[in-house]
């Protein structure tokens, strides 16, 4: 073989390496993104009926904690949509997300409005949907970043696919953060009103759905002028739903 072509076959076989390398990159970046949606489709799969023993962000806030050297202890006590306070499950309906039972995980007339109210100056509010938060809550970190979000719609997607509202929002109020530490309406109706949660009034369960926004700097146990402005107001929409029947059918 003369030495022009045993070049051009080298050529070709160089040229053929990086093609080589791309595709086998491109079958084992496939191959985990099959494995990664699989164990996140099990994941959402086996908590449809098996109670979370903890969430994303309670491991991140211990993470964060001995980051800091600091001690951090979570109060987080699981309970049975059956027994659990109705009122409960509407006041957080009430104050987060009063489209919750007909909406497939996105509230995007909420989110319109509230873009529109961002735009005339007024304050900003949330536009998260519950089945948004129960994402992030349970299977995510806090945060705003673009990965973060796109993560937590796709979550949402999976959640609203496999579970029924009802569980939705039984996870919901099993694992939100409503006091430091406090994860939960058992663990807090216990640590403030020294009830279990099947006998929250409504007012006290408007109380605990108020603080929601912020449980860290609001607090239950000693509310504001503000924390009690927001329970009646809570209480208010909680009436004009047409109370608890309004959770009929989930």
């Amino acid at each position: 073989m003369s030495d022009s072509g045993g070049m051009a076959i080298r050529r070709r076989t160089a040229a053929r390496r990086p093609r080589s390398r791309i595709v086998r990159l491109g079958f084992w970046v496939l191959k985990g993104g099959v494995a990664l949606f699989a164990l996140s489709l099990l994941a959402v799969v086996l908590l449809r009926w098996i109670p979370p023993v903890t969430s994303g962000v309670m491991i991140e806030k211990r993470i964060d904690a001995l980051m800091a050297g600091k001690s951090y202890s979570v109060d987080h006590r699981w309970v049975a949509w059956d027994r659990m306070s109705k009122h409960a499950a509407l006041a957080v309906v009430a104050s987060e997300d009063q489209n919750f039972p007909t909406h497939r995980g996105f509230d995007f007339a909420s989110l319109q409005k509230a873009l529109d109210d961002r735009e005339k100056g007024k304050r900003l509010r949330g536009a998260s949907t519950i089945s948004q938060q129960v994402a992030k809550n349970v299977f995510l970190w806090s945060g705003r970043s673009v990965v973060r979000k796109g993560l937590e719609a796709y979550f949402t997607v999976l959640i609203e696919l496999v579970w029924p509202k009802q569980r939705i929002l039984e996870v919901y109020l099993n694992v939100a953060e409503m006091g430091h530490g406090i994860f939960g309406v058992e663990a807090a109706s216990q640590r403030f009103f020294r009830k279990p949660a099947a006998k929250l009034t409504p007012a006290e369960a408007a109380l605990l759905a108020a603080v929601l926004p912020n449980p860290i700097r609001l607090r239950a146990e000693r509310p504001s002028a503000y924390v009690q402005e927001r329970r009646d107001f809570i209480l208010q929409q909680m009436n004009l739903l047409g109370g608890t029947a309004y959770l009929a059918g989930l």
